[in-house]
């Protein structure tokens, strides 16, 4: 495994060090493993797509720059996901690592191969996170979009008790198209409510489901 120190390192062979395998796989003709600190980059907007990427440990938030220099993060990826999926050969899209990360690097043999079965069912599950993303972007009550997004947590971990959230506030809030005292808020109100309990710095446990599921209903 290689450190990459930069805190720009994108693409699969930007860095000599970045360890190369050329063990079988369904997912790609050729690997790469890479260790990516807290803030590095993996690949910028513009730069060529000819990867995809699966995350062994660590967590990855997949964001945009909009035109007044505001961040919109479109998703945030975790441990055994697969992310970096485009249209056509350029990333659209920034991805960083939220924390210290482990990125499995997934040649294409080529771009205009079919994708593998598997491939395909992680791009059909990216997609669906995409559209179910849009609905909550879409609820005009802060508190929803929060409690949406506990949910959806919680439902990607498999776990109904304590939810790990390696992401920031602010990074919540740029997630969810608020502001960052929004999103404090809420969860100081949700806390004092008793439908969640803050058992550490990043880990939220979820008290009363019924009463965070009637807000989304």
């Amino acid at each position: 495994m290689a450190l990459i120190e930069t805190s720009r390192t994108s693409a699969y062979s930007r860095d000599p060090r970045i360890v190369r395998s050329t063990a079988p796989s369904t997912l790609g003709s050729l690997q790469a493993v890479g260790f990516f600190p807290a803030g590095a980059e993996i690949y910028a907007q513009g730069e060529r797509s000819d990867s995809h990427y699966k995350i062994e440990f660590g967590a990855v938030r997949v964001y945009r720059l909009l035109a007044d220099g505001r961040r919109q993060i479109s998703a945030f990826h975790f441990a055994g996901e697969v992310f970096g999926f485009e249209a056509d050969a350029i990333h659209h899209f920034f991805a960083e690592a939220i924390c210290a990360t482990n990125i499995r690097v997934l040649r294409t043999s080529s771009r205009q191969n079919e994708l593998s079965g598997e491939l395909l069912s992680m791009a059909l599950q990216s997609l669906v996170r995409a559209q179910e993303h849009l609905l909550v972007l879409g609820r005009q009550n802060a508190m929803e979009r929060v409690a949406a997004f506990l949910t959806e947590m919680s439902e990607r971990q498999d776990d109904l008790g304590n939810i790990e959230l390696p992401m920031s506030r602010m990074d919540i809030a740029d997630y969810l198209g608020l502001t960052i005292e929004t999103v404090s808020r809420v969860f100081s109100r949700l806390r004092q409510q008793g439908v969640i309990r803050l058992t550490g710095l990043r880990t939220v446990e979820v008290m009363k489901w019924q009463a965070l599921q009637h807000m989304i209903d």
